[in-house]
């Protein structure tokens, strides 16, 4: 597919020819538009197999015909941008030519404003490799250089005056090199997978799975088979946490790519490709699956003669924290405080499912006390994203469904939510009788904790309120200073009430 400038055409320079996808665009416009698809019209991938025995060129149409992506907001690649367009002031005629569907690629053309022409998939022809090549070729002669990220640029690349690469592959990288050609330019903007896939699994939010260790350690069972099981369990949750993140972000990549701080993360920024993802989700998955079905056997195995009375109960609540955050994922997230119910659900189900690795029962105080606790931090995740969009002047969170005129009634939920935590907590101190006394000599010290916990509260709402609260409590809690001495303070009054 091509739609020629005319006026450009007679230009004694060499036709510039940019691919899209990883190129020009860090991401791939297919995958994009494929999680689109997947987010907004999900019963279309079942009609994938029969569109993809069309050809891929007819799958690329009939998806593009389905889902428009949003091309404002993708990840170009800003330093290739930038060059494209001091090279079209010169009046050198600039072409995009990319094996993307041609819908697609005129709606990048038009929104950047810089191309001569469109040469694309049209639905039957897949111009990619050398398909793409003939077609330079009927069109520029040998007149062209070309600017590709991965192998099938390869034949591009050899029959151009000037080869130029953008963020480019391993493989094609090898390829050049073998072929003995050195690429005039180099376009790279992408961050090291080693600092994007720490970002994309969340490590920091493993904080939350230690509410795993929470019933044993409350309950003083701390024979050796819990504390194995117990951690063989935090590395299982770890694990399938992470990758219902990753499920979580290549489906908000589109609402991500609008928000000032979540566009940078490392799907929706492109830094990490969503195949690669994928590969990952399903690695960790697998993996966190085999440290569940370990559990009751480190039990059994570092505490010779205690076995759990359902072994396979934490392999349960696994299961359904994962089937839960994908619902989440998928719907609950944005449906009106059904999303925060749920979201402070799963710091519950991570105590529920320390109990069923360990055998420890959770009691109706601790199980009280983190219905109205965890209940308060999604709250306040929610308030704070609403505050920080009243702040840049927005109206409402996009793909939320919650109004900044929501947020005194947000306010207003969550600080009675962290209150009745508290009331929750001094109930429970308060009617601690001598049997207590074999968990703790000094229960009286126990009162310590609540003005403590009003502290910290009331300080975290306040802090939202100011706008100076980061939109995740959990990152809050683990870098803010005051709220991890006042965390080794609560260490340091139950230990002396032992």
């Amino acid at each position: 597919m091509l739609t020629p400038a005319p006026e450009l055409a007679t230009s004694t320079l060499p036709a510039l020819c940019v691919d899209l996808d990883g190129t020009l665009v860090k991401s791939d416009t297919l995958v994009d538009s494929t999680l689109a698809l997947a987010r907004h019209h999900p019963s279309a991938l079942l009609r994938i197999p029969g569109w993809l025995a069309q050809g891929k060129a007819a799958l690329k149409q009939h998806i593009a015909a389905t889902v428009q992506l949003d091309v404002a907001h993708l990840p170009y690649n800003r330093e290739l941008l930038q060059f494209l367009e001091r090279q079209g002031s010169t009046g050198r005629p600039i072409y995009l030519a990319t094996a993307a569907d041609g819908a697609t690629a005129h709606r990048v053309a038009d929104h950047l404003g810089i191309f001569a022409g469109v040469l694309a998939s049209d639905g039957t022809t897949n111009l990619s490799g050398n398909n793409k090549l003939a077609a330079f070729r009927e069109r520029f002669g040998d007149n062209f250089d070309y600017i590709g990220n991965a192998l099938p640029d390869l034949p591009l690349l050899q029959a151009c005056h000037e080869p130029m690469v953008a963020n480019p592959t391993a493989g094609l990288r090898a390829a050049l090199r073998r072929a003995h050609i050195t690429p005039t330019r180099t376009f790279s903007e992408q961050v090291s997978p080693f600092k994007a896939w720490p970002k994309a699994i969340r490590i920091h939010q493993w904080a939350k799975n230690t509410l795993i260790f929470l019933p044993m350690i409350l309950g003083h069972a701390l024979s050796p088979g819990l504390i194995a099981a117990a951690i063989l369990a935090f590395f299982s949750f770890g694990l399938c946490a992470s990758a219902t993140y990753i499920v979580n972000d290549l489906l908000d990549i589109e609402a991500d790519r609008h928000h000032p701080r979540k566009r940078r993360r490392p799907f929706a920024s492109g830094d990490l490709s969503a195949i690669a993802g994928v590969l990952v989700i399903a690695v960790f998955l697998v993996a966190s699956i085999a440290l569940a079905l370990l559990v009751p056997r480190a039990v059994s195995t570092f505490s010779p003669g205690f076995y759990l009375a359902r072994p396979h109960n934490f392999l349960a609540w696994l299961a359904f924290y994962a089937v839960t955050t994908l619902a989440y994922s998928l719907r609950f997230k944005r449906t009106v405080l059904v999303d925060v119910i749920v979201l402070s659900g799963l710091y519950t189900v991570r105590i529920i499912a320390g109990s069923a690795a360990t055998g420890v029962p959770v009691s109706t105080w601790l199980a009280g006390f983190s219905i109205f606790f965890f209940l308060s931090l999604a709250f306040v995740k929610r308030f704070a994203e609403l505050e920080n969009l009243r702040e840049r002047g927005a109206t409402s969170a996009k793909g939320r469904g919650y109004h900044i005129t929501d947020i005194e009634q947000l306010r207003s939920f969550g600080s009675a939510s962290g209150y009745a935590s508290v009331v929750v907590l001094t109930l429970y101190i308060s009617n601690l009788n001598a049997d207590a006394g074999l968990l703790y000599n000094h229960i009286h010290r126990l009162w310590l904790l609540v003005p403590v916990l009003l502290l910290w509260l009331s300080r975290l709402w306040l802090q939202a309120s100011r706008g100076e609260l980061n939109e995740d409590p959990v990152v809050y809690a683990i870098t803010d200073r005051r709220s991890l001495l006042m965390g080794l303070l609560v260490v340091a009054i139950v230990l002396s009430a032992l």
